[in-house]
């Protein structure tokens, strides 16, 4: 650890010299401190950003250099949707927004602009980037605009994946590493680690502990539910593969599974009962104390948690990602290939009075020298060339100069994608993770006999590529959002009451909740994603 703390400080120590030697040669800084009124400044909500996410950091600066923009960002105070609904009946909007699936009512309301002639002429990074995709980004095929360019990234290969439920490397290694496929093994393991160690640094064992706090309910309890299933990743529908029709997924007749399963973990005492009622603050505080063993949450929410865990000597408690479905025949869908959906991502309202800038603004983040830099950071300080012209980081320090912040909701090439010069845009390629593995992975994944961890999970080959992408990017109907949006609501409250109820209410009360969501007519959101499912497939197929 002390190690560790002296080369972190001695790099720190080496930067400060490059850039005080640079100064005294009188070369050009990376950053010239830039005069108020050389830059324009544009604001821009993200509905899943921070109340104010500072646009301050080496590369935002570098990203104002070169484009006269410097963003003010904000971000909801309340739910994105009530935010987005007080905007509409205010009338007053940013210069960018991100509205996520909210973006139709946008679009109806005329808030966002159609981008089709701005790309047409002015384009030319956005035509390169997006390529043969870039009809996906095409609204309907009743309004073929385009209205914003996707968050997401456009070519995908995945190298990493959380799967669908995280364990203690502790408590892997304590019984020897065996394979955890199923849910009954995840509880076995779990049971056992508990009672040999009832308290971990003086505190009560948390078993499964989730994190239900607003809208990370759908990642925590309500995709589990599908995944374990091996259905893929379709937010709150499972799509039936060979007929295209979409079923909101608690209609379907196997989604108890999990739940019924999280209620049996509850009467165990293996799920923290304070699961539904915790705050995302207080579910991140126990893992960062070492005591909870197991979670179910996407990597990009634990890299940061697992990366704290290491650096305070606490490596052992850092979660493994594990392929867990509900029976051994069940295919884990983590590596699923989804293609390129379009779908949700950033627009520029009608109330921007300087339109022109903003697209410029986009049209230079599709760049190749925009996704290097925001990737990768500056070359020669924090990544360099080898002699065989690829590139590769010089610095490993996380999040250092807001290298990787502004990538989403920006628009993304992809881990798939390569640049010019034949090398990735993004870092998460498979030399730079077989890197970046902490001891207490490399240790574990030796025990297992393999490289990586998407080595334990079913290939993306195996599972194919969607046809149809994925259904929660699509544009519902302002008024079935509104109905699914009530759907989710009942949903979340339903399955938290059976799941801390009595087991033997637990089948009638899913019955229950089934029978009114039929009452609320949801299924009539079904036919209506059904029929855009194979229009968008008959859309992108001409």
């Amino acid at each position: 650890m002390k190690k560790n703390k002296f080369l972190k400080f001695s790099f720190i120590c080496l930067l400060i010299l490059f850039l005080f030697a640079s100064c005294k040669k009188k070369e050009t800084p990376i950053v010239e401190e830039t005069k108020k009124d050389e830059f324009t400044t544009l604001t821009f909500f993200s509905a899943d950003s921070n109340v104010s996410n500072k646009f301050t950091d080496m590369i935002a600066k570098i990203i104002t250099e070169k484009t006269g923009v410097k963003l003010e960002i904000f971000g909801p105070e309340i739910e994105p949707s009530d935010e987005i609904a007080l905007m509409l009946a205010k009338g007053t909007y940013p210069d960018f927004i991100y509205a996520k699936g909210d973006l139709p009512k946008l679009i109806e309301a005329k808030v966002v602009i159609p981008l089709d002639d701005y790309i047409e002429k002015q384009g030319a990074n956005v035509k390169k980037l997006y390529g043969e995709y870039l009809s996906r980004l095409k609204y309907t095929e009743e309004n073929p605009s385009i209205y914003a360019l996707s968050a997401y990234e456009i070519k995908t290969k995945r190298y990493e994946t959380s799967g669908t439920m995280q364990i203690q490397h502790n408590v892997l290694k304590e019984f020897g590493y065996p394979r955890i496929t199923t849910l009954e093994e995840y509880e076995n393991i779990l049971y056992a680690y508990k009672n040999k160690y009832p308290t971990i640094n003086g505190k009560k064992t948390v078993g499964l502990s989730l994190n239900t706090d607003g809208w990370y309910w759908l990642l925590s309890l309500s995709n589990p539910g599908n995944f374990v299933l091996g259905y893929q990743d379709d937010g709150q529908w499972i799509v039936n593969q060979e007929t295209f029709e979409a079923q909101y997924k608690f209609l379907h007749p196997e989604m108890h599974t999990f739940y019924k399963w999280l209620n049996k973990m509850y009467h165990l005492g293996l799920l923290d009962p304070e699961s539904f009622t915790q705050t995302e603050e207080q579910w991140r505080e126990k893992i960062k104390n070492g005591i909870v063993l197991g979670t179910s949450f996407p990597l990009w929410g634990l890299k940061e948690l697992n990366s704290k865990l290491i650096a305070t000597d606490m490596g052992g408690h850092s979660f493994a990602f594990l392929p867990v479905t509900a029976s051994s025949e069940i295919k884990d869908p983590s590596l699923k290939d989804y293609g390129f959906s379009g779908g949700w991502g950033m627009s520029i309202t009608s109330s921007c009075k300087n339109q022109d800038l903003a697209f410029k603004f986009l049209d230079w983040f599709c760049s190749e020298e925009a996704q290097i830099l925001v990737n990768w950071g500056v070359k020669d300080i924090h990544y360099a060339i080898d002699e065989n012209g690829k590139r590769y980081e010089t610095t490993t320090i996380p999040g250092v100069a807001g290298i990787g912040k502004w990538t989403y909701p920006f628009p993304q090439a992809g881990s798939g994608y390569l640049d010019s010069t034949g090398n990735p845009f993004v870092k998460s390629n498979e030399d730079s993770i077989l890197r970046n593995y902490s001891f207490v992975e490399k240790e574990t994944l030796n025990a297992y006999g393999v490289k990586m961890w998407t080595d334990l999970f079913p290939s993306s080959q195996e599972l194919g590529v969607s046809s149809y992408g994925q259904v929660w990017l699509y544009p519902l109907p302002p008024n079935t959002i509104d109905l699914v949006d009530r759907a989710d609501a009942f949903v979340k409250q339903s399955i938290i009451q059976m799941v801390i109820g009595d087991k033997e209410d637990f089948d009638s009360a899913w019955k229950n909740m089934q029978q009114g969501l039929q009452e609320m007519g949801i299924e009539k959101a079904e036919k209506e994603l059904t029929q855009l499912i194979k229009s968008r497939m008959d859309f992108w197929e001409n």
